[in-house]
């Protein structure tokens, strides 16, 4: 029987893959892989299993989205058990509804495996909370590319008035202009802002500022993996003590 399995790689350190994508790396007979998936997570497919580099990076397309869509169901005709591993989780900015599309518009049947998302990597390596009660009590997953290159329409004054943790993913080269939009429909310059690069990684680098001012220091950097940007009064380690603090001392008035 045909098995194809979409796997969330997890945002890269090999350790933190679920056991089921473990086992079905290990058992696929063909594996098309992106380029956010780490290297060392590729190699833990058996020495016989063809592996398919059809990355996809900031601009940097190996394969078209609908040329890896044909590829995946070729592979699924041949009667092998295929895994699409795509880095962190597919369901999260993953382009996983063309992949399962093409799959039903072929009669393939498959599976989703979910993968740690980047976001929450990120928020436990910097030991900070995406959620809090009494400052963060809601969370939005962003993506800072629109489809031609350029800013996605995004509601920006329902963002900014919802007072939760924003998690914007592809950001890093939108950022003036994601901060400009924030600012304009309300938020205060001053709130905290963290860019996270390469994630769970041992090269993972965080520059923490403001919405006013993380802009102009991340250009001024040089970034070569993926950059996530986290958002809010949440990532403000101080102030979340602090609140703390008065919750507990008003407790016992």
């Amino acid at each position: 029987m045909t098995h194809v399995a979409l796997v969330g790689a997890g945002p890269g350190d090999p350790d933190l893959l679920t056991l089921k994508a473990f086992r079905l790396i290990q058992q696929a007979d063909i594996l098309l892989y992106d380029s956010l998936a780490d290297a060392r997570i590729v190699r833990m497919a058996a020495s016989d299993c063809e592996t398919i580099d059809v990355g996809k990076r900031c601009g940097k397309h190996s394969a078209s989205q609908r040329e890896i869509c044909e590829l995946l169901v070729a592979a699924a005709r041949t009667g092998a058990k295929v895994v699409r591993l795509k880095g962190g989780d597919p369901m999260i900015f993953g382009r996983a509804t063309e992949e399962m599309a093409a799959l039903d518009a072929a009669g393939i049947a498959y599976e989703i495996v979910p993968g740690i998302t980047a976001a929450t990597a990120a928020a436990a390596s910097l030991q900070k909370s995406l959620t809090k009660r009494a400052t963060a009590r809601s969370l939005h997953f962003l993506t800072g590319h629109g489809a031609e290159g350029g800013l996605p329409a995004h509601d920006w004054v329902s963002l900014t008035k919802s007072g939760g943790t924003l998690v914007v993913y592809m950001g890093a080269r939108t950022l003036a202009g994601l901060a400009a939009h924030f600012i304009e429909a309300g938020m205060d310059p001053a709130t905290p802002a963290i860019a996270v690069e390469n994630a769970s990684l041992a090269t993972q680098r965080n520059v923490s500022a403001t919405i006013a001012t993380l802009p102009r220091i991340l250009a001024a950097m040089t970034t070569t993996g993926p950059v996530l940007l986290l958002i809010g009064a949440a990532m403000d380690e101080a102030g979340m003590v602090e609140r703390e603090l008065e919750d507990v001392s008003t407790s016992f008035l």
